[in-house]
């Protein structure tokens, strides 16, 4: 069975008008996975509910304590974008699993979100790649020693782009 950690991040953000912000709501994973007819087993378990920028070291340790206490050996992360190479970077050394972190640049309830195909593109990789940890976004996958999030292009890049 497939497992599946959420952390919050853009993914998960909503839109408050009284208050003109953004703020992290619910996660989405389950929706965009059902409307998608995804077919392997899995179970969400919500860690986090907060942005990227405001995760912690200690709240990295409890991400990796939670990972290694699993029995899963796929596990999926969704993550905000801005910290997600620093929580793969924590998660390095755990053996005898296949870690894939994913999140969104625009929120998943967003028309035309990046979120339903790094998801899906996400849990391809889960699938077929050796124990390890893992970034999936736009379209490739990275290992966490060799990305960058590149603000300026709006994406992720190999360090030596």
């Amino acid at each position: 069975m497939i497992k599946i950690f959420t952390t919050g991040g853009t993914i998960d953000k909503v839109y408050f008008d009284a208050k003109s912000e953004y703020m992290v709501g619910a996660p989405q994973i389950n929706s965009i996975l059902t409307e998608s007819l995804f077919q392997p087993a899995y179970e969400v378990e919500e860690v986090l509910q907060k942005d990227s920028l405001e995760i912690t070291d200690d709240d990295r340790k409890l991400i990796r304590s939670r990972i290694e206490a699993d029995d899963s050996s796929q596990i999926l992360i969704t993550h905000g974008t801005d910290t997600m190479v620093e929580t793969a970077r924590a998660l390095k050394g755990i053996s005898g699993k296949v870690i894939v972190l994913v999140g969104s640049l625009s929120p998943a309830r967003f028309k035309g979100s990046d979120a339903e195909f790094n998801i899906g593109f996400a849990m391809g990789a889960l699938q077929s790649l050796p124990f390890g940890v893992y970034i999936a976004m736009n379209g490739r996958i990275f290992l966490p020693e060799d990305v960058r999030k590149n603000r300026a292009a709006n994406r992720f890049e190999n360090l030596d782009n």
